[in-house]
């Protein structure tokens, strides 16, 4: 518990330090944000708002890690170390598509089977790099019951990369308006820091200690950040931010053998995929069989849907986030019973 508090502090102390430096050197750099174009006509006056500001939560954490963490790396564990690499990796892959929009002056980064393939095959390393260090079991754990599904090794690899690409990308949907990506995050953070201090208190070991240092570590430094990107944002994270974020989140998931309980704590995230899933085929589907497309949000992703329904950054953030505590504590009632 000491460690993740410790942990916890040193991330929000060096994020915001890291901030007031940072935001500064990307202005210099004029690393403005590019508004989208068919997004909300408000949002334009966002335009030029300094992107790839992910940098100054992941130094807040790799501070944290680096610290916090050094008396489990001299036990020889390396979890953290682990789901900080997968961050990162994750991270890299947002960063060259946030330096490609930049470079083309517009909201198109790196194409999308670019970044597919990317996430792909880091997801697989991930996950084949969890299961040789014997921390992922090929049992699939159901939330919310005490049954564990066994799977062959190649289908629990397909299952777990189209998980993670999937999360990964509905964090980055999540994205969309000042504070929301890391005001949904933190509670999901916060789930797995509670989860690792209670597991380990129940079983009186360390088992999920390092993995609980990076998980306070992460709402130490996403809190820190929320200091600049909350409404009205001096900077945001961009894909460098909201993929590392997605990453981290998924690695988290897997540190703890329990990829599913994604459902369930990133409630938020799946509906914001969801809503975009079901517009796109809506509108086609709709266009095919009547010639006219018809839509069932005003906008999609679904924070858009309540912007145009008259919701300010303000009230998305507050909602959002609510409901994202909600689906935290739900899912720590949905995995309580492997450890009682």
């Amino acid at each position: 518990m000491k460690s993740m508090l410790i942990a916890f502090g040193i991330a929000l102390v060096v994020s915001f330090v890291a901030g007031l430096i940072i935001i500064p050197i990307l202005r210099k750099f004029k690393a403005g944000q590019m508004i989208r174009e068919d997004g909300p006509t408000w949002h334009a006056s966002k335009s030029g708002t300094p992107t790839m500001g992910g940098f100054i939560f992941i130094i807040g954490i790799v501070a944290a890690i680096l610290i916090a963490g050094a008396g489990n790396i001299a036990k020889g564990d390396y979890t953290h170390l682990y789901i900080l690499a997968f961050g990162i990796i994750f991270g890299a892959i947002g960063f060259a598509d946030d330096l490609a929009k930049l470079r083309h002056k517009q909201n198109e980064g790196l194409s999308a089977m670019q970044k597919l393939l990317m996430q792909i095959a880091a997801s697989v390393a991930f996950v084949l790099l969890m299961r040789f260090t014997g921390q992922v079991t090929m049992n699939l754990y159901i939330p919310f019951t005490h049954l564990s599904i066994p799977l062959p090794e190649p289908v629990y690899l397909v299952l777990a990369a189209f998980a993670i690409v999937a999360e990964v990308n509905a964090v980055n949907l999540t994205d969309g308006v000042d504070g929301l990506a890391s005001g949904v995050t933190v509670p999901v953070a916060v789930f797995f820091a509670v989860l690792a201090y209670a597991w380990n208190a129940k079983s009186g070991g360390e088992v999920y200690s390092a993995a609980g240092i990076f998980a306070a570590a992460l709402t130490g430094g996403l809190i820190g950040f929320l200091i600049f990107n909350f409404h009205p944002a001096k900077v945001f994270m961009g894909d460098t931010g909201s993929l590392f974020l997605g990453g981290a989140v998924c690695a988290l998931a897997f540190a703890f053998d329990m990829p599913l309980i994604l459902l369930v704590v990133g409630f938020v995230y799946l509906c914001e995929t969801l809503s975009d899933v079901i517009q796109v085929l809506v509108f086609k589907i709709s266009r095919k069989i009547t010639g006219t497309p018809k839509r069932v949000f005003k906008m999609a992703p679904l924070h858009h849907h309540f912007e145009l329904c008259g919701w300010s950054e303000k009230k998305l953030f507050a909602v959002f986030t609510t409901v994202s505590i909600i689906a935290a504590v739900a899912a720590y009632f949905a995995v309580r019973s492997r450890w009682h």
